[in-house]
């Protein structure tokens, strides 16, 4: 039980080592952290819901909705009707799809580089052992949510 308490608190301590880079870096390139993870989100072509953003990046409804609002004013991103829902899809709009490519190449060449090291170290599952993990807490959450209903 010690070694499990022992590497789960080694993984946590990392994963908040690297919120905290992304989020000094963030600072410094003059943007919010939740505004970069928007960007992060939407950069790879494919419109999402505002939920489907909270869920996938584990980021609030109130948060997401607030930073939304602040892109669509900024010309970023758009809101586009979704076939038989009232949920609206957002996506990045041209000028948007500029302002993140200027934007995230930093961040970009940072992880690439960062993760070029990584590899050539170990072994690209360790990629899929973190997805594991995370899967498995989420579940465990989970079923400690339904069980307090």
């Amino acid at each position: 039980m010690e070694h499990e308490r022992n590497n789960v608190r080694r993984l946590m301590v990392s994963i908040n080592r690297i919120d905290g880079i992304w989020y000094m870096l963030a600072r410094k390139s003059g943007l919010k952290i939740n505004t970069l993870s928007l960007l992060f989100a939407l950069d790879d072509g494919q419109a999402r819901t505002q939920k489907q953003i909270c869920e996938e990046w584990i980021i609030p409804k109130t948060t997401i909705n607030t930073v939304v609002k602040e892109c669509v004013e900024n010309g970023l991103v758009e809101l586009l009707p979704k076939e038989n829902s009232k949920e609206k899809l957002v996506c990045l709009t041209t000028k948007g799809q500029k302002y993140a490519q200027e934007v995230l190449e930093l961040f970009y060449q940072i992880e690439n580089a960062a993760m070029a090291e990584v590899l050539a170290e170990y072994s690209p599952q360790f990629i899929q052992a973190v997805e594991y993990y995370a899967d498995c807490l989420k579940n465990k959450v989970d079923q400690v949510n339904e069980k307090s209903k």
